[in-house]
């Protein structure tokens, strides 16, 4: 139960609040919590409370701030390889503000801006079974899906939004799980060369498809108490699930993994439900 994760690890500072604030508006929270953040980053977390390996390629470098995201994927059993540790920039910071009543949330975040493009020091591991790429470090995901592809191993791409690496990336690309705001300019994702096409759509039903065959998948009903990171932790469920379940089968193992995250508050409370539970892991 291997998995190798590619792309973005953030600080995240998250804080509950009654009501999203308005512009200019002051709002006292109702609780703090500072966590590791970033589609690859959750999605590592996510195998790791699973049961499985995960080994996360990232860039974290060596400013006091690294340490706090590093700490706590080490605490959540995560493998974390830093391809720029002497980086001594901060790391990308995203602040979160997660509505009390719904779990709405809102993120204002740097991402990847402004870390630089090359990675001199890339070392893959063994013996990965699935490799997921995000697409924010573009020359990262590329490196992580040539050498996966030379292997025979899938790759699972989280496509959030349109990036223009994907151009050169999606032809390696084996699953191209997107968001409902995601859109391809030009040619569709089959016709670029990607076999399996997954959209999901919040609460709404996630829909599929092959150059065969299509369907969807309807979500479980649940009161979401907190969605951050949601998608990610979907993402994550994704990539475990792939080699243990066929599709559709393989979407609603994700769907119900991703339903326990909003049950819960915190960007790690989660966590404990779904190693109790194992969601019904092979």
């Amino acid at each position: 139960m291997t998995v190798l994760l590619a792309g973005l690890c953030t600080v995240d500072v998250v804080q509950r609040v009654d009501e999203l604030p308005a512009p200019g508006e002051k709002v006292q929270s109702l609780s703090v919590a500072v966590a590791a953040g970033g589609p690859a980053t959750n999605a590592a977390v996510t195998v790791a409370a699973l049961g499985g390996s995960a080994t996360l390629l990232t860039v974290l470098g060596a400013h006091p701030l690294a340490e706090l995201a590093r700490a706590d994927l080490v605490s959540h059993g995560v493998d974390v390889v830093d391809v720029l540790p002497d980086r001594a920039d901060p790391p990308a910071v995203s602040a979160v503000a997660v509505r009390e009543r719904d779990g709405e949330r809102t993120v204002v975040s740097h991402n990847a801006g402004g870390i630089r493009r090359h990675f001199p020091r890339l070392a893959f591991p063994e013996g990965m079974r699935t490799v997921l790429v995000d697409g924010h470090h573009p020359e990262l995901a590329l490196a992580v899906a040539r050498w996966a592809r030379a292997r025979g191993i899938p790759v699972v791409l989280d496509a959030g939004s349109w990036k223009p690496v994907l151009d050169e990336l999606l032809p390696l690309v084996d699953i191209a799980a997107c968001s409902g705001q995601f859109r391809v300019p030009g040619p569709s994702l089959h016709e670029r060369g990607v076999p399996t096409v997954i959209t999901t759509a919040g609460s709404g039903p996630v829909r599929w498809s092959t150059p065969t065959a299509s369907g969807e998948v309807s979500v479980p009903p649940v009161t979401a108490r907190d969605t951050l990171g949601a998608g990610d932790v979907w993402h994550g469920a994704l990539a475990y699930g792939v080699g243990q379940y066929e599709l559709p089968e393989l979407i609603g193992f994700a769907n119900e993994v991703a339903a326990e995250r909003v049950r819960h508050t915190g960007p790690r409370s989660w966590v404990t439900a779904v190693r109790h539970r194992r969601m019904g892991v092979r």
